[in-house]
């Protein structure tokens, strides 16, 4: 068995387009029916803001190969210093059910959560066709910085304009020196939210906070997924799930919309209608799209695999003996 840390991913690096390029072959193996995965089980005790999450997956076609993500969000560990999730991954051989990998790594939780992003902005950037994009974030934590790396990455001289918003005093230093004469630090949300193109929330909010329409065709990447208050979104904008029965409970945005305004299932696209219908081109250009991704097991044991391969290759990572 390989184990894996945060340090040995980051020695490995991040190509975006690779990551991206996982998550779409996912998706199509899933819409093939190749793929299996139980529904998420949350455990709780104690303070009942934090949990810890079981998430089984089963990834077939040419990933073949099984596992199980645990992952941990405790929010109050931020004011102990502490990260606030903690995300381990466990590898199985599909056909033996041995483990072949263990990688306990928070930094493969959000690459896994900004390529899922990433496929669908290349969507939305191949539908609508935008010369130029100004993009919003609001949450300076580690899933909002790897979004904006992401994004430069991605819509590379595309993107002329970024603007950040977090509660807690952000500093210039810590925005990636390659964007930094692009880039506006916002004491509101508001300042951010009407003038963008793209948006990303990812913040750790308790209460939902955003009260105004979106912006005419903008992408909403709704990542922290309990930020908007259901009359703001609820017939302004399109919602796009990754899974209709995964993100229809928990308290997300989409539960409060079905609970408060009858979204339906049949009211949302999905992601495989992205990627394999092509169903943004159906979309009118001025209507803003509401993604809204819970997070697919499928898509992290794909992406572990593809570190751990890459860390056999390269000779990374640290070898545990069986017995």
């Amino acid at each position: 068995m390989i184990y894996l840390h945060d340090g040995h991913i980051r020695s490995l690096g991040i190509d975006w387009g690779r990551l991206i390029g996982i998550v779409e072959a996912v998706v199509r193996e899933r819409e093939h029916g190749t793929c299996v995965s139980t529904a998420k089980t949350y455990l709780r005790y104690g303070d009942i803001r934090n949990r810890i999450i079981a998430m089984p997956a089963y990834v077939g076609g040419p990933f073949d190969l099984a596992g199980i993500k645990w992952v941990a969000g405790f929010p109050g560990n931020l004011v102990r210093g502490l990260p606030r999730a903690s995300n381990a991954i466990v590898l199985n051989d599909a056909q033996t059910g041995i483990p072949f990998a263990f990688i306990r790594s928070a930094l493969l939780n959000g690459l896994r959560a900004a390529a899922v992003s990433g496929l669908m902005l290349r969507a939305y950037m191949e539908a609508r066709q935008p010369e130029e994009v100004s993009l919003g974030i609001v949450g300076w934590g580690p899933i909002g910085r790897l979004h904006l790396d992401m994004c430069a990455d991605l819509l590379g001289a595309r993107l002329k304009q970024v603007s950040l918003f977090d509660l807690r005093p952000i500093d210039s230093q810590t925005v990636p020196a390659e964007v930094r004469d692009i880039v506006t630090i916002e004491s509101d949300w508001r300042a951010i939210y009407g003038s963008s193109d793209v948006f990303a929330t990812c913040t750790v909010s308790s209460e939902r906070y955003i009260d105004e329409a979106p912006p005419a065709g903008a992408l909403l990447l709704n990542v922290s997924l309990r930020d908007y208050e259901p009359a703001s979104v609820f017939g302004k904008a399109i919602p796009v799930v990754d899974d209709w029965f995964e993100v229809c409970r928990e308290n997300t945005d989409i539960e409060r919309l079905h609970a408060a305004c009858g979204l339906g299932e049949a009211d949302a696209r999905t992601l495989a209608d992205v990627v394999c219908r092509d169903a943004l081109l159906d979309m009118p250009p001025c209507m803003p799209i509401f993604f809204n991704p819970m997070g697919l097991g499928v898509f992290d044991i794909a992406i572990a695999a593809d570190y751990a391969a890459l860390a056999t290759e390269r000779g990374i990572g640290v070898q545990l003996e069986d017995r």
